[in-house]
C-alpha cells in the first residue's frame, strides 16, 4: 500500500495547488475558531471547487455540533471527518451513523498509557491518527508543531491504518516512519512560514521528504548508535513534548524553519 501523506489546514488556492500537483493524496481543511487554520465557510467551498475533480481525498479536521457539521459536510463533501476533540467511542458511532463518512480519530501521545483508548476507538474509526499531546492549558489540541517520542508505536499492534503527526517536517518525516511503520504522515505547522501561512517550496520539500526522494543522509543512523540515539536531531531529548505554550511553540517552530530554508 502506498504512502498516504496529508497536508493539513490548507487554507489558499496557490498552496492547495502546490499540495496537489506535488504528489499529496490527501488534504486537510480546520472548522475550529482557536485555530490560525480555521476557515470560514464560503473559504472552504471555494477550496472544495478547485480540488472535485482532482484524485485526493479531503479530510476535514471539526469540533462542531451536528447542525454545523452538516453544513460543512454538505458545502464540501468530504471523504474523511478528522475528529481531534475528547469524542467518546459513543459519539464517534454517533457521527458515523449519521453522516456516513470515514472517520480518522485523532489520538494524543505523552506516553505509552495514552494507548489504552486504542481498542474502544479502533472499533468505530476507520483511521487512528498519533499526535503530540498538547501541553495543559492549551486552546488547540494539534499544529502545535511538538513532536512526541515515535518509539511508543515501534512494536503497535493495530489493524487499522494509522497515520503519525506532531512537529513532522522534511528533516524528521523519514526517521518517523522508519521508527513508526507508519501508513501515512500528516503536517499543518511543519509547511508553515508563519502560524497558518502555508509556504509552497516548504510542501514540496516535505512530500519529496516524506516519499524517500531526499538525497541527504541528515537523518540516518549511525553503527552502533542506540535506539534512542536514532531519533531525528530535531526530536527534543528531555522532556520528550516539550513543556511550551502554544504560542511559544509556535514561534519557535517558525524560527527554526526559517533558518532551516536559509541553510
Amino acid at each position: 500500500m502506498s504512502l498516504l501523506v496529508k497536508i493539513c489546514g490548507l487554507s489558499t488556492r496557490e498552496t492547495l495547488d502546490v499540495a496537489l500537483d506535488s504528489g499529496a493524496n490527501m488534504v486537510g481543511f480546520v472548522f475550529f475558531p482557536p485555530s490560525p487554520r480555521h476557515l470560514a465557510l464560503e473559504t472552504a467551498r471555494d477550496l472544495g471547487r478547485q480540488i472535485k475533480r482532482r484524485a485526493v481525498k479531503v479530510a476535514l479536521t471539526v469540533d462542531a455540533d451536528d447542525a454545523m457539521l452538516s453544513n460543512i459536510v454538505e458545502a464540501l463533501q468530504p471523504d474523511i471527518l478528522q475528529l481531534h476533540g475528547k469524542e467518546t467511542v459513543a459519539r464517534l458511532r454517533d457521527i458515523k451513523q449519521k453522516f456516513g463518512l470515514e472517520l480518522m480519530k485523532a489520538i494524543a501521545v505523552e506516553s505509552a498509557a495514552d494507548l489504552a483508548a486504542l481498542p474502544g476507538y479502533a472499533m468505530v474509526a476507520d483511521r487512528i491518527l498519533f499526535d503530540a499531546r498538547p501541553p495543559k492549558g492549551s486552546t488547540r489540541p494539534g499544529g502545535l508543531g511538538a513532536v512526541f517520542d515515535w518509539h511508543i508505536l515501534e512494536n503497535l499492534d493495530l489493524k487499522l491504518p494509522f497515520v503519525v503527526s506532531g512537529g513532522l517536517n522534511a528533516d524528521n518525516v523519514a526517521q518517523a516512519l522508519r521508527v513508526t511503520r507508519a501508513g501515512g504522515v500528516d503536517v499543518s505547522s511543519g509547511v508553515e512560514r508563519v502560524p497558518g501561512v502555508k509556504d509552497s517550496e516548504m510542501i514540496r520539500e516535505f512530500i519529496r521528504a516524506a516519499n524517500g526522494e531526499r538525497s541527504d543522509r541528515s537523518c540516518d543512523p549511525g553503527e552502533g548508535d542506540s535506539p534512542r540515539a536514532r531519533l531525528s536531531p530535531n526530536l527534543p531529548k528531555q522532556p520528550l513534548t516539550p513543556t511550551l505554550s502554544p504560542q511559544e511553540r509556535e514561534e519557535g517552530a517558525g524560527t527554526a524553519r526559517q533558518r532551516g530554508k536559509k541553510g
